[in-house]
Order: structure tokens, then C-alpha cells, then sequence
């Protein structure tokens, strides 16, 4: 019985280990830090890049990589995918990268039905309907085409998530999220997901200065008699350029 006991342990999907790895090379990646925010959860890889999820995740969760010379990463994941071996591969930083945000954010009023998308996730208190990040890019960045990148997003209440199985919200659904630069609207986050990239139009960048990225929740189109924020959460803020330079010059 006891050799039992230990082969089942072995084996438990609690106990599969995991893999950090780099993108380019997979070769493993030692000594990075794991979190899993919503469970309040953290570890780190061994010298051979593996970890042990330990966390009890229900529904759906952010996992994220940090470390040095590497860019942000996370991905989404729910209790079928967190019982099996995860590999997870990170980018090496770039020279004009710019790291916004690593925390989990929270945007919206925290108020939220229980069928709204990821709602059961949510642990950080709201920073109210907006998120705003002002950042300095370097006088070449009109040199490359430069994307916001969001590492994951949940909770997005939208017509086209509902329609896409992401929430259970019957009778509402809510306006899409909006991204502005530098004051202007250059997008919309229809759907939930990871590793989003929002071009930055280079008419309205900034060289040298203070630019700002504004993230603005939306609303719940079926509620009149007040304004009800979609509550959402997003992890993993930078601004990334493009892997070639555009034609320019000084």
C-alpha cells in the first residue's frame, strides 16, 4: 500500500511539472518567477526551468513568467489545462521595449453579476472605469512600428464574447473596452484572450516625451437608470516594437 501511495502522488496532475522555456532557443529557463495573482500564488522554475503548480484554480486564471531579460508573459488558464504540464515559452526583451504594468489590474465599478465572464477570478479591488499610464518613448520610435501589448485580458462582457461562449450573461452584454493614445481612440477589445497587440499609430507618437495609453471599460448596454462598468482585468502592460524599422528619416 504504501508504493501505491507513492506512484499516485507521482502522478497526480496537481504535481506535473511545468516548464518555462525561451521562445527562440527552448532551451529552459531557471530561476524565473511564476505567479498565479487571482490564488495569490508564486514560485519559481528549478535549474532546468520546471515548477510545480500547486495553486487550486477553478474557472479561469492568470498565470505569469517574470525575468530579467525577458519580456512579460502570461496566458489563461482553467483547471482542465493547470492539471497538465504547462510549457510556456518567453521572448527576450528588446532594447525599446517598455514595461507599463506586471500587476493584475482591475477596471470597473465592482459590480458584476456571478454569470459575468471570470467573474469568480476577480480578487483585485477596481481602479474605477479607466486605467491611464504615462511612459516616455526614445527619439527613434518612429524608426519602428510600435504595438501596446496586453499579456491577458478577462471579464469582457461583450456582445461577440457571449456569442463566443466566453460568459454566461443572458440578458446584457456590454460595449467593447476602448484604447486611447495620447488622447486619441486607436481601438476596441471585443473578445477575451492573451497576448493582445494594438498598433500605435506613429502620427501620433510622441518622440523624446510623455505619451499615455488610457484603457476604458465598457458598459452595460442594457442598463439605463445608472451607468454599470463591464469589470474587467488585465495583466502584462508593454509597449513592443516591431521586429523591422519602417522607412524614415531624420
Amino acid at each position: 500500500m504504501r508504493y501505491i501511495f507513492i506512484l499516485i502522488l507521482l502522478i497526480s496532475p496537481a504535481l506535473a511539472a511545468s516548464t518555462v522555456v525561451d521562445q527562440a532557443t527552448q532551451k529552459p529557463i531557471p530561476f524565473a518567477k511564476v505567479t498565479v495573482p487571482q490564488q495569490n500564488y508564486s514560485t519559481y522554475t528549478d535549474e532546468n526551468g520546471k515548477f510545480n503548480l500547486d495553486a487550486k484554480v477553478e474557472g479561469q486564471n492568470i498565470i505569469s513568467v517574470e525575468k530579467e531579460g525577458y519580456r512579460p508573459y502570461s496566458q489563461t488558464i482553467d483547471s482542465n489545462s493547470a492539471s497538465k504540464p504547462i510549457i510556456m515559452g518567453v521572448e527576450k526583451s528588446e532594447l525599446q521595449d517598455i514595461v507599463l504594468d506586471t500587476a493584475a489590474i482591475h477596471i470597473g465599478d465592482d459590480s458584476y453579476a456571478q454569470t459575468s465572464a471570470n467573474s469568480d477570478e476577480f480578487k483585485a479591488k477596481s481602479v474605477g472605469p479607466f486605467y491611464t499610464k504615462t511612459f516616455r518613448m526614445p527619439a527613434d520610435a518612429l524608426k519602428h512600428e510600435n504595438y501596446l501589448v496586453i499579456g491577458s485580458l478577462i471579464g469582457l462582457d461583450t456582445k461577440l464574447a457571449h456569442e463566443m461562449g466566453q460568459n454566461r450573461v443572458v440578458n446584457s452584454y456590454a460595449s467593447p473596452t476602448e484604447i486611447f493614445f495620447n488622447g486619441n481612440k486607436i481601438s476596441e477589445l471585443l473578445l477575451n484572450g492573451d497576448g493582445q497587440r494594438i498598433k500605435l499609430p506613429n502620427n501620433l507618437i510622441k518622440p523624446d516625451a510623455v505619451n499615455e495609453i488610457t484603457i476604458k471599460t465598457g458598459k452595460n448596454m442594457m442598463q439605463t437608470a445608472y451607468i454599470d462598468y463591464d469589470d474587467i482585468e488585465i495583466m502584462n502592460l508593454s509597449i513592443q516594437s516591431g521586429k523591422t524599422s519602417i522607412g524614415y528619416s531624420d
